[in-house]
């Protein structure tokens, strides 16, 4: 490959990614199933800023910032949406449990859809940690005692049980409960297969955004972000090896879905080019570290934020940080700084009010 300068930011650019570009179109229809406890609020961060900078058209839910989850999606939870279908919405990305036949009554036909995966393991702690108080998990003593006596606590309290088992699989519509045979489990897989057409990974997130923004074609700049809805290190856990065993037992939807989508999206850094990969991994970092050093003071505590309109949702026993901005940025700066780093329920109700009065 051959490489220039790119004088605006000095960093080396690879010219066939630069050529592959000029001749694809960005996309602008994407719908992304926001799947819960997966770097997802990151990404819903990258598509808020890329709609509000583009003037795109976002299918908000009528109420709140879910589609009536934890209930299947249906059409008639996006504000604005009628049947005769007079409003053209550009991207849908809020928490909703997935049926792909109301979505389609809402997204335009050429629509990109894409959502991610975790490892359930580190998914199945975070999960526990930040709904310990109002799921089947309230009455267990640890996470160890939960998964001990999982069926019990599981059938001893109904709310919000979803949220403690299979977790992304329910999020993408499939029985969390139901124990399937290797058909089931295949058909599962063939199916989300067919609808996705990127399944990114959390683990590799770096990664995972450069395989959007070439998916997308999209720039360096639009997948720029900082980690959002982040907890501090208080909270986390090390889990034995029994326990890791006994979470994947527990969630084995998840896991086969997780095994299944971490091989397809190694397949994908192999037919993009595993140097390419590297190289552009480099871009976005150095980007990122640049940001960083413009844009902010530091990650710190709620109590701890200037401003304290920005202090992210908090749940649970977990403490989720935020960031303050330096002060006296520069105008051209101040807008991105500040997008960058207002936490999803905010930056929801900014572009909502701003839509409503469009």
């Amino acid at each position: 490959f051959m490489y220039k300068m790119d004088d605006a930011h000095g960093t080396l650019v690879n010219e066939h990614a630069e050529k592959s570009r000029e001749s694809c179109q960005s996309k602008r229809n994407i719908f992304f199933l926001k799947t819960h406890k997966t770097a997802s609020s990151t990404i819903i961060n990258i598509l808020f800023r890329y709609g509000e900078f583009h003037n795109l058209t976002f299918a908000f839910p009528v109420r709140s910032s879910l589609y009536s989850y934890p209930n299947f999606f249906s059409a008639s939870y996006v504000d604005g949406f009628s049947v005769d279908g007079n409003k053209t919405f550009n991207i849908m990305c809020h928490h909703m449990r997935f049926m792909l036949t109301e979505v389609k009554k809402v997204m335009p036909n050429d629509t990109f859809y894409f959502t991610v995966m975790r490892n359930p393991i580190s998914l199945f702690e975070s999960s526990f940690s930040y709904w310990r108080k109002n799921t089947p998990f309230v009455k267990a003593k640890n996470l160890e005692d939960f998964l001990n006596n999982s069926s019990a606590y599981y059938d001893a309290v109904t709310q919000n049980r979803h949220l403690v088992k299979n977790l992304m699989a329910f999020d993408l519509g499939f029985d969390p409960k139901e124990n399937k045979t290797i058909n089931k489990i295949q058909f599962m897989l063939n199916l989300t297969d067919t609808i996705f057409d990127l399944v990114l990974i959390t683990e590799y997130f770096d990664e995972s955004l450069i395989l959007l923004k070439e998916a997308l074609c999209w720039s360096f700049d639009d997948v720029l972000s900082f980690p959002l809805n982040r907890r501090s290190n208080n909270t986390m856990k090390t889990l034995t090896l029994e326990t890791q065993e006994k979470i994947k037992r527990w969630n084995s939807l998840d896991w086969q879905l997780y095994v299944h989508f971490n091989n397809s999206f190694w397949e994908l850094v192999e037919k993009f080019g595993r140097e390419r990969m590297q190289h552009e991994i480099g871009i976005l970092q150095m980007k990122r570290a640049e940001m960083e050093k413009t844009c902010l003071q530091g990650e710190v505590a709620p109590s701890q934020l200037k401003d304290k309109s920005m202090i992210p949702y908090q749940s649970g026993i977990a403490t989720i940080l935020g960031y303050n901005l330096k002060p006296g940025l520069t105008t051209p700066y101040q807008l991105l700084c500040r997008r960058l780093v207002t936490p999803e329920l905010q930056y929801n109700s900014l572009l909502h009010d701003k839509q409503k009065i469009m």
